[in-house]
C-alpha cells in the first residue's frame, strides 16, 4: 500500500468519525431530542404510524436518536470508520 493510499484510508476513517455527529444533527437527531419539521421528525412519525402510535425500542429511529443524544457507541463508531476507510480506499483506486 502506497503512502497516498494509506493517507486516504486513514483520512477517510477519521473524517467519517468527525462528520457523523454533524450528520446526525443535520437531519434532526440532537442532544435535546428530535427537531420539529426535520427529516428525523418525519422518520419518527412514520415509525410511530407503522407501530400503532409508538416508536419501537431498538428501531433505527430509536438508535439514531440515542446516538444523537449521547454520541455513537463504540461498535457504531467502528462501522462509521470502516465506511470512511472504504471510501478512502476506493478514492485511492480511482485516482
Amino acid at each position: 500500500m502506497g503512502l497516498l493510499t494509506a493517507a486516504l484510508v486513514v483520512g477517510g476513517a477519521a473524517g467519517a468519525l468527525v462528520a457523523a455527529p454533524f450528520a446526525l444533527t443535520a437531519v434532526g437527531f440532537t442532544s435535546v431530542g428530535i427537531t420539529a419539521g426535520s427529516c428525523a421528525a418525519a422518520w419518527m412519525s412514520a415509525a410511530a404510524v407503522a407501530n400503532a402510535g409508538a416508536v419501537a425500542g431498538g428501531s433505527a429511529v430509536a438508535g439514531l436518536q440515542a446516538a444523537g443524544a449521547v454520541g455513537l457507541p463504540a461498535v457504531a463508531s467502528a462501522g462509521v470508520a470502516g465506511v470512511g476507510a472504504t471510501i478512502g480506499l476506493i478514492t485511492a483506486i480511482l485516482i
